[in-house]
């Protein structure tokens, strides 16, 4: 089990993005933040949903899973029948990539994010969303470059981070051993502008006041202005 970090509580964990970590798909990322490794894809195909046929318009959609070897004790496979928690996440993910990209760039093609978790140390779902960027502006780029589509479909950078009340003390990115001694819990996504796209936030003891909530956002962003910075940096050194 994590043990409580000695990092100052507005030090992100050590993080980096390893691309084209597998070469079947169209672009490949393992992320890891701290202990928390996610192996995140992109794929494309020809087509998009029902909803958009004729449209000219393309589409993202995410999937996420958590491998058994990823905790322990073993977590179960999910088969056919998904739990609330990753039919939440992987919506979350497909929201925030959606929100970076211009769909009408992409003609009819659909683009699925799958996220990995092959190692995980709480932040997974935050994890999963900086790294499938990644992945998503590898993919666009790799799409450009085979003339397969004719302009950049990417709009704003994407990056998330948790961050939470410790004893009235907001920390950043935390692990398990702090995530499961936080009163408070959020989950937050910023485009490069540091726009809000969505924030997930709750009091798993009491309550906490307004001031707590700015201070876990100046956190929060803090923390993805620097996952954007390493973002960008990992894309440049590919070209």
């Amino acid at each position: 089990m994590a043990e409580l970090d000695p990092r100052p509580p507005e030090r992100l964990r050590p993080h980096s993005f390893q691309l084209d970590f597998t070469s079947t798909p169209l672009a490949s990322v393992l992320t890891t933040s701290g202990n928390t490794k996610v192996l995140c894809t992109a794929s494309v195909e020809m087509g998009v949903p029902r909803f958009l046929s004729d449209s000219g318009q393309g589409w993202l959609t995410a999937e996420y899973r958590m491998l058994p070897g990823s905790t322990a004790p073993r977590h179960r496979r999910e088969y056919l029948k998904l739990s609330g928690r990753t039919q939440e996440i992987q919506r979350l993910i497909g929201r925030s990539l959606r929100a970076s990209i211009d769909l009408t760039a992409l003609g009819e093609r659909t683009i699925t994010i799958d996220a990995d978790v092959i190692q995980a140390d709480a932040g997974t779902r935050t994890a999963a969303i900086t790294g499938a960027y990644v992945a998503l502006a590898h993919g666009i780029q790799k799409l450009q470059q085979q003339g397969e589509i004719t302009s950049s479909a990417l709009l704003k950078p994407v990056a998330a981070i948790s961050v939470g009340l410790i004893k009235g003390e907001a920390f950043l990115d935390l692990n398990y051993a702090e995530d499961v001694a936080a009163d408070v819990d959020f989950n937050v996504v910023m485009n490069s502008d540091l726009e809000l796209i969505e924030v997930q936030g709750t009091a798993e003891l009491g309550s906490f006041s307004r001031s707590q909530m700015n201070q876990m956002l100046d956190l929060a962003e803090m923390g993805i202005t620097q996952l954007l910075k390493s973002q960008q940096e990992a894309l440049t050194f590919n070209n």
